[in-house]
């Protein structure tokens, strides 16, 4: 009997009824069941999962091989289990609980075979609210490297791989680690491939998250998910000398892995579990943070970093407990520098240096963030009117640079996301209008900005903005309304009646509209000048 050209493997634990959808999209593949085998193994399940196999297994008895095994506390036994039963050419693994996309197998063989590929990713995507990492997927890409593209932050085994490459390495699956443990595997196996190949086209894989939330890596505590990221970066500089590479690598288990103990749950932990996972990551930053990645990690992260290298358990949790009920601190700006002053800064008791709160990254976001109207009123002396604002800007020290400025268009889309956007550094940007005090808040928490925004007798409408300077790089800040009631319009001049209104535009951006109430009456050529202009506009 020939070989099939894929076998997939199916670790099997208590996953009704999703199992159903999975297996029925495997016997629905458009590869055929002639070129497909399945050796599912059933982990000790106390659900219908067993059962269910087993009724696949009677309707397909030439494409599945069933295993009932005592559970074994996670999916590595099971999966070393069925690849001592593989016979196909490639092997694929798949969540119990997730499912492919009708045509996966067949065009993932198709693109291992015309490439020589030995590792073919797929797009995979989430369901019921399952997060994906879907950086890797922006185009088929026939030949990419683990070590200069977004594969590090797509480690799991839902691949298809060269059985000849796993075997010819003794590639399996630790079966200590409850969590994780597909990550050494796939991390080998793309160090020792001769070819690894993303396709984009198509969805092959849909990532499901249960309803009850119970897909292991959602169960596990912090210091067994602390354990599994050791042993996993141990794995990995195994495999790949210290230097550039291996950071590529590490640097997503310090953005994920070890970020994710330091989370807004982590004031919760009692003390003891707080400082078992401090000691835990300030040993794996002091064997693996490199310089490089230490500076290459955005302020939050690198701060509370730091601070559990350094043991600081009392200033961590405020930090994280400050930030998660009031968000991030002001930053501080010092001349040219900028830094983020959370608890343990310039603390001789702490000892970390300020390159570790020095903000290095983009920070339009935190700026917008910390960004807020306060009040916003008209103010006329006579035929002067103007807009009174008092704004919060989430910066203290030298805020010298920071003023408000009328816009005319709307901001690039890149800047939607974040709600501010760092300038180029040729950018030209509004000149500065109206008057200006600045004075700490009372609170700590910013710079109070107050401005008079004199108004101006045209057709207009413009954005009202702030332009502050931080660490050598000027940010332009759109000033959001945040539900504050507005002034009233008002008519306004005496030679040719204006209205002016102050108003949130659809993105909740204040904006200042003013327009005549009245066309004053033009003369034959004005009136042709006008009706020849508005022609051309169409």
């Amino acid at each position: 009997m020939t070989a099939p050209d894929v076998t997939v493997v199916v670790a099997v634990y208590n996953t009704m009824p999703y199992l159903t959808e999975c297996l029925n999209s495997l016997v629905g593949q458009s590869i055929g069941l002639d070129r497909l085998q399945v050796v599912a193994v059933d982990d000790g399940s106390t659900d219908d999962s067993g059962k269910e196999l087993d009724r696949f297994a009677q309707l397909y008895p030439d494409t599945f091989t069933v295993i009932h095994q005592a559970n074994s506390g996670g999916p590595a036994a099971p999966s070393n289990r069925a690849l001592e039963l593989a016979t196909g050419r490639f092997v694929y693994f798949i969540g119990s609980d997730d499912y492919l996309g009708e045509e996966a197998l067949d065009r993932m063989v198709a693109c291992a075979d015309a490439n020589e590929s030995d590792v073919v990713i797929g797009k995979m995507v989430g369901t019921n609210g399952r997060y994906v990492h879907q950086k890797l997927y922006t185009g088929d890409r026939p030949d990419i490297s683990l070590y200069d593209s977004e594969l590090p932050y797509t480690l799991a085994n839902t691949k298809l791989f060269r059985r000849e490459l796993v075997e010819e390495h003794g590639l399996r699956f630790p079966e200590d680690l409850p969590v994780g443990s597909d990550q050494p595997f796939t991390i080998e196996a793309c160090v020792r491939a001769r070819k690894i190949s993303v396709l984009s086209d198509y969805t092959y894989y849909y990532a499901v998250k249960r309803g009850d939330a119970s897909n292991i890596t959602y169960r596990a505590s912090h210091l067994a998910r602390l354990r599994c990221t050791a042993r996993i970066m141990e794995h990995t500089a195994g495999l790949i000398p210290a230097g550039p590479r291996r950071d590529a690598v590490l640097k997503r288990h310090f953005d994920w892995e070890l970020s994710k103990l330091l989370q807004e749950d982590f004031p919760a932990l009692g003390l003891e579990t707080r400082r078992q996972v401090c000691e835990g990551v300030g040993a794996l930053l002091d064997t693996y943070f490199t310089d490089g990645l230490r500076d290459g990690t955005g302020v939050k992260r690198r701060v509370r970093f730091g601070l559990a290298q350094r043991g600081a358990v009392d200033e961590l949790t405020r930090a994280i407990a400050d930030e998660t009920e009031h968000g991030a601190p002001p930053f501080l700006l010092e001349g040219d520098r900028a830094f983020a002053p959370y608890p343990g800064f310039r603390d001789a008791e702490v000892g970390l240096d300020d390159h570790w709160y020095e903000a290095r990254e983009t920070v339009a976001g935190r700026l917008a963030a910390g960004t807020k109207l306060e009040s916003a009123a008209w103010e006329q002396n006579g035929e002067d009117l103007g807009l009174a604002l008092k704004l919060r800007i989430g910066v203290t020290g030298d805020t010298s640079s920071a003023v408000v400025a009328l816009a005319q268009g709307a901001m690039p889309k890149t800047a939607d996301k974040a709600g501010a956007r760092k300038l180029p550094k040729d950018a030209l940007r509004p000149k500065a209008v109206g008057e200006f005090t600045r004075e700490p808040a009372e609170d700590g928490e910013g710079t109070l900005l107050s401005a008079r925004i004199p108004v101006e007798p045209v057709r207009a409408k413009r954005g009202v903005r702030v332009y502050v300077d931080v660490a050598g790089t000027a940010y332009e800040i759109p000033v959001r309304t945040e539900g504050l009631p507005m002034p009233l319009a008002r008519r306004w001049g005496r030679t040719i009646p204006h209205r002016v209104a102050a108003s949130p535009n659809p993105k909740g951006r204040l904006v200042i509209t003013t327009a005549p109430l009245w066309e004053p009456k033009l003369g034959v050529g004005a009136r042709l000048r006008r009706t020849l202009s508005r022609s051309k506009r169409k």
